[in-house]
């Protein structure tokens, strides 16, 4: 049967090219989303009321399905601030800075411990974790405090953080997007994450290598500073601090573990990351903080909840309009499709195919840019349903590629946007390491584009 295109169809085209033109602009697209999901139960329904009541029911239907990525997010913020305040983070940091001999083993040991931290507590808490006691090793033996800061972004806010392998906060929205399994969105990630990481990271080396020996990069500008330095070490005595330090690594690797032994995927993946981090909160902040270890405890997971709504906050409302895109929409608006519909991006894929040509080369150039576009915003996650729904579209046309396609648009849209090359969002890695923001983006831009051109061609073959 064929499928007709409805109005709603074409008005809800009509609002992502409002969208991707707003944020192309620079300009905050939440406004745009929430106009938009109101036209369209406008549309639908026929009724001001109704209409109303679809706003307000979308956000309700955005946040039901984010209340798990928010929550272990502001878990595991919560949890690093109390590494952070006990100095435990110190502890766990430490033994690596007695490899640290060079500027080239600074840069790698340096991203790739913040790599794996990333991968459990997200970078910006990581970030905080490691930069006041690997920075100061990282300067003295040569590797300026911009290297220090490139390695922290590539590997944590680039090569962590498009992948999100472990909190899976990421796959969840695209792959929410795209009507795919968070798993296949994970799985298809991998060998592109693999492919944009060791291309932009290797590239990033050889021209900061490059311009150390030529002088034109220094360790001498750098000046010591106390940014990151909140820890109380008197909360805990030494040994308690080395007893933490090894347990808690030990904790999230039997988590790993189960994850494998138990096949546990998707949201059990996440609730056994969540449940351990919630567990390792309670028992340091009981033995650090003894008799106010009750009030304390509380008192971190407001900062991780703040933390976690003011990250999500700009997403909820623009993940509300994409979910229209797929199931969301009998659930905000109602059942007003054509009866013969699949949703109105499976609609538009279909009618896609049928009138244009579209070939798998052309589907990925354009995954990569719709990604990169998002990633304008300086969040890296406010736009990625954006590009899961256009993968999804892309994919029904051209029969194949839906997860790569999906992945490849997460990984564009958070390279860009999640602290790598958007100067306000490199503001926490700039500001711990001293060094200005710009000109940290100004060094990553060429790594990060070839990274992508690189990534971008070996998605074709993987569709």
């Amino acid at each position: 049967m064929a499928i007709e295109l409805s109005a709603i169809h074409f008005l809800y085209v009509l609002f992502i090219i409002f969208i991707i033109g707003f944020m192309v602009m620079r300009r905050d697209t939440t406004l745009v989303c929430i106009i938009g999901l109101f036209a369209i139960a406008m549309m639908a329904t026929g009724s001001l009321s109704g209409s109303v009541i679809s706003i307000f029911t979308g956000l309700v239907f955005a946040i039901t399905e984010l209340l798990p990525t928010i929550l272990i997010i502001s878990i595991i913020v919560a949890m690093s601030r109390s590494l952070t305040m006990t100095g435990i983070n110190d502890v766990m940091i430490s033994p690596f800075s007695r490899l640290i001999r060079t500027p080239g083993l600074a840069y790698w040991i340096i991203g790739l411990l913040m790599m794996v931290i990333s991968f459990f507590f997200w970078p910006s808490p990581a970030v905080a974790l490691m930069g006041a006691v690997l920075l100061p090793v990282a300067i003295r033996v040569g590797l300026p405090a911009l290297g220090v800061a490139m390695a922290m972004n590539l590997f944590g806010h680039g090569i962590a953080l498009s992948g999100d392998f472990v909190i899976q906060a990421a796959p969840k929205l695209t792959g929410d997007a795209a009507g795919i399994p968070v798993q296949d969105v994970i799985s298809a990630s991998i060998p592109l994450v693999i492919v944009m990481g060791a291309v932009t990271t290797i590239c990033a080396f050889y021209f900061l290598k490059r311009d150390i020996k030529s002088g034109k990069l220094t360790a001498s500008s750098y000046e010591t500073t106390d940014i990151g330095q909140t820890s109380q070490p008197t909360l805990l005595s030494t040994n308690q601090k080395r007893f933490f330090a090894v347990l808690i690594p030990i904790l999230f690797a039997i988590d790993v573990a189960a994850m494998s032994l138990l096949d546990l995927q998707g949201g059990d993946a996440t609730a056994l990351i969540g449940g351990t981090s919630v567990f390792i909160l309670i028992l340091i902040t009981l033995v650090s903080h003894k008799s106010k270890g009750l009030e304390q405890t509380t008192d971190y997971l407001i900062e991780g909840f703040q933390f976690g709504f003011k990250v999500f906050g700009p997403v909820i409302p623009i993940a509300a309009f994409f979910y229209l895109g797929d199931a969301g929409f009998t659930t905000i608006i109602g059942d007003y499709l054509p009866k013969q519909s699949n949703g109105i991006v499976n609609d538009l894929g279909v009618a896609l195919a049928s009138a244009v040509p579209l070939s798998k080369e052309i589907a990925a150039v354009t995954l990569t840019a719709v990604g990169a576009i998002t990633g304008l915003d300086g969040s890296g996650f406010s736009g990625i349903s954006l590009a899961g729904s256009i993968a999804s579209l892309f994919a029904t046309a051209i029969g194949s590629g839906a997860a790569t396609l999906t992945a490849l648009g997460q990984i564009a849209a958070i390279w860009v946007g999640g602290g790598t090359l958007v100067p306000w969002a490199l503001i926490p890695a700039a500001a711990i390491c001293n060094v200005d923001p710009f000109e940290l983006a100004r060094r990553n831009l060429l790594p990060v584009t070839i990274g992508l051109v690189i990534t971008t061609i070996v998605a074709m073959f993987l569709i």
